[in-house]
């Protein structure tokens, strides 16, 4: 008892290491020994090491490991709580010398998301940007994969179709999209009037689905009909653009994001076959690594996201 004592004056003694609190935040956050080594940019065994010492230190666990990566103890989640802001606010300020600096700047912008998303709307309003020497390294693909490539350091910004839930992720609302239920003018005649309250008159109808499972048009059916869609798809194809074409060009059926149609509905190529008082609506976030550098080129790409997105 008496040496338990003595071990634990002299921790109280011993002011807590930076580096391992920072190393220690790094883990929280990726939930993994190895993706906060490659976010600090060290070996695994140095995170190890470091993460051993601050256990030690604290006369604390940690970390529970598991299979995949690790879980906080109920003494890390308090440590974090503690000690995020003020890392996060050094780190701001902690500046590196100015040709440093300048350097680091000159990387390219890792930027990802939906494919559509990305051509349509976020990459026509960095065009200025790009003029100003901001370099570009764009990936589209799946939302949970983008944010997983994302918490691994792959990427500095996602714009993502589903709310990032965690810890190592912080997430801001971008734009919220519009579901609307189109088709072709010769459909559109051929139908008639949609009632929300009877949408039997498309059920013979091709439907036109970027997937096989109709995520979009299932939802939309839930949402607006309230029953269930039973139906198989016409054509899949695995590109929202593309199904706008093939719509456009009489193929059947889909449900777009208005904000990727609107020049078609504009110019009468395809005609929303219903306008309900409540469509279905999906939230864009933007995401960024929580605790990552401010780096100069970083922040004025995701200005300049934030600042376009509401005209979206």
């Amino acid at each position: 008892m008496a040496d338990q004592k003595s071990d634990e004056a002299r921790r109280a003694g011993r002011p807590l290491d930076l580096m391992q609190l920072r190393t220690f935040l790094a883990v929280h956050r990726a939930g993994s020994l190895t993706a906060a080594a490659r976010l600090l940019g060290l070996s695994q065994p140095t995170v190890t090491s470091q993460l051993r010492a601050l256990e030690q230190h604290l006369g604390r666990q940690l970390f529970e490991r598991l299979p995949h990566g690790v879980a906080p103890t109920s003494v890390a989640l308090a440590l974090a709580a503690e000690i995020a802001d003020p890392l996060d606010r050094l780190a701001a300020v902690a500046e590196p010398a100015l040709d440093q600096a300048r350097a680091v700047a000159e990387e390219p912008v890792h930027l990802a998301g939906p494919a559509e998303l990305l051509a349509v709307r976020a990459l026509p309003a960095l065009v200025p940007l790009v003029g100003q020497g901001v370099r570009l390294r764009v990936t589209h693909g799946l939302a949970d994969d983008l944010l997983e490539g994302l918490r691994a350091g792959r990427f500095d910004l996602v714009l993502s179709a589903v709310r990032p839930r965690s810890r190592a992720v912080v997430a801001v609302p971008l734009m919220d999209e519009e579901f609307v239920l189109v088709a072709a003018p010769v459909w559109a005649h051929r139908i008639g009037a949609v009632d929300p309250d009877d949408s039997r008159a498309l059920d013979e109808l091709p439907l036109v689905s970027y997937a096989e499972d109709l995520p979009i048009l299932r939802r939309y059916w839930r949402h607006v009909f309230r029953r269930r869609l039973a139906a198989r798809a016409a054509v899949v194809v695995p590109d929202l653009r593309a199904v706008l074409a093939v719509v456009a060009a009489g193929a059947g059926v889909t449900v777009l994001p208005r904000y990727l149609c609107v020049r078609e509905l504009a110019a009468g190529e395809l005609v929303p076959l219903l306008e309900p008082d409540d469509p279905p609506i999906n939230t864009a976030f933007l995401a960024r690594r929580a605790g990552a550098p401010a780096l100069p080129h970083v922040e004025l790409v995701r200005r300049e996201l934030q600042r376009r997105a509401p005209d979206w």
